[in-house]
């Protein structure tokens, strides 16, 4: 017979929704500080040509 989950608490939610929150914070950081390093030309990463 089937048996119903437990219900997960508000504070574990909680928990697991900030955590990805985070993740998506982390990584727009990172991509707006590797978009201003390479408009800025001080990029060690990425090669990008000037027409000189």
């Amino acid at each position: 017979m089937a048996v119903p989950k437990k219900r997960t608490s508000m504070s574990k939610k909680r928990i697991r929704k900030n955590y990805w929150k985070k993740k998506g914070y982390w990584a727009a950081l990172k991509a707006l500080s590797l978009s201003k390093s390479i408009s800025t030309g001080n990029s060690k990463s990425f090669f990008v040509p000037t027409n000189k």
